[in-house]
């Protein structure tokens, strides 16, 4: 069974006085374990597929499997309890609870899956020794580096081990150190419990992480090149 598979998605977007279309009859399969690059210039449609994928926007046509669930057609209840037990997010905005710990905030989406106070604690204490954090577990946001930050908000994605990562721009705002350590992170994620990662990105870097690489252009995948057949 495939992890995500997407069918003839179209998606336009009104600016001014223009049609955009960010996705154009665009159709892709993404295998369980897969660990896929998105790359397009500004505007190519990768943050739209990307959200499609996620459904936090849906398309104008076409249809989303997340494995064999077609999620374009669900209500925003369903959509919701869906991303909740099956997919993390990694935005390029850390999107923190600034007045919670990162503690706090990795244990939020636990809390919200009804998962038991001890539980929440040993894995969140867990995961941040797994993103280097050790020790920094009643720091809030304001106290932490940006780099610092993303692992908090990358822990919170992959706490509950979830089928599928999306990521967009995940290392944006880091250095190439602090960059390499998170992408090396989640290909350990990727190798050890089969986590699909499907991340959008312009750093050019983070390709050597992929299995595969997912190039676009206005709304089009224009090559997809496999690097292990490479």
């Amino acid at each position: 069974m495939s992890a995500v598979r997407c069918v003839e998605l179209c998606k336009t977007y009104r600016q001014g006085d223009e049609d955009i279309k960010a996705l154009d009859h665009l159709s892709i399969l993404v295998e369980k374990g897969d660990f896929v690059c998105l790359m397009s210039p500004s505007g190519g449609g990768k943050t739209t597929l990307l959200n499609a994928i996620g459904g936090l926007d849906i398309p104008d046509s076409g249809e989303v499997w997340i494995a064999d669930r077609r999620i374009d057609q669900l209500s925003k209840g369903e959509l919701a309890d869906l991303r909740l037990a099956n997919i993390g997010f990694v935005f390029q905005a850390y999107n923190l609870i600034p007045v919670l710990s990162a503690q706090e905030n990795i244990e939020f989406v636990m809390q919200v899956q009804g998962v038991p106070a001890a539980e929440r604690r040993e894995k969140s204490l867990a995961i941040l020794e797994e993103v280097g954090l050790e020790g920094l577990a009643d720091r809030r946001p304001a106290e932490m580096s940006g780099g610092q930050q993303q692992r908090v908000a990358v822990a919170r994605a992959i706490v509950s081990r979830p089928q599928l990562v999306l990521a967009d721009e995940p290392t944006a705002n880091l250095d190439s150190h602090t960059s390499g350590e998170l992408m090396d992170l989640f290909t350990q994620l990727n190798e050890h419990h089969s986590t699909t990662f499907i991340i959008a990105t312009h750093d050019q870097s983070v390709m050597r992480y992929a299995k595969r690489i997912v190039r676009m252009r206005d709304g089009r995948i224009v090559e997809d090149i496999d690097q292990h057949a490479a």
